[in-house]
């Protein structure tokens, strides 16, 4: 049996986030994204200004940290690398854990379904919306 994680360390319970993903539903992550507060820091369309955090049109696969327009903290800027389902799921999960000193405040969302109907919403804010599990795919 493996260890179990160390909270806030690894997605919750509930499978690899590429699996769900092939079930999520963008509109309740559109849902999901209102009801828990995300729209009160970030907009999301094209050419939207930041507001207390960054623009979301796009995010997914972009590089972590390196939207125009917004002063990313030292801790996430520090992260690197990109944008994937597997990254935006461990920093839905617990940004404070994921990138500790980030900006953000937000305490998370434990429920991995929810977490990635939020991933599948963020992955249609694009001119050329891909499945978000598609970005994350061996090549």
């Amino acid at each position: 049996m493996a260890p179990a994680p160390t909270p806030g360390s690894a997605p919750a319970p509930g499978g690899d986030v590429n699996v769900l993903l092939a079930s999520a539903n963008p509109d309740a992550g559109k849902s999901t994204f209102a009801r828990v507060g995300c729209v009160a820091c970030h907009s999301v369309g094209e050419g939207g200004r930041a507001g207390l955090g960054p623009n979301l049109y796009g995010i997914m696969g972009a590089p972590i940290a390196q939207k125009e327009g917004y002063n990313y903290s030292a801790a996430l800027k520090g992260k690197g690398g990109t944008w994937t389902a597997e990254e935006m799921d461990k920093w839905l999960l617990k940004p404070t854990t994921y990138a500790a000193g980030t900006k953000m405040s937000f305490a998370g969302i434990a429920d991995a379904k929810a977490r990635t109907d939020v991933i599948a919403y963020l992955g249609t804010l694009s001119a050329n919306p891909a499945p978000a599990a598609a970005a994350d795919a061996p090549k």
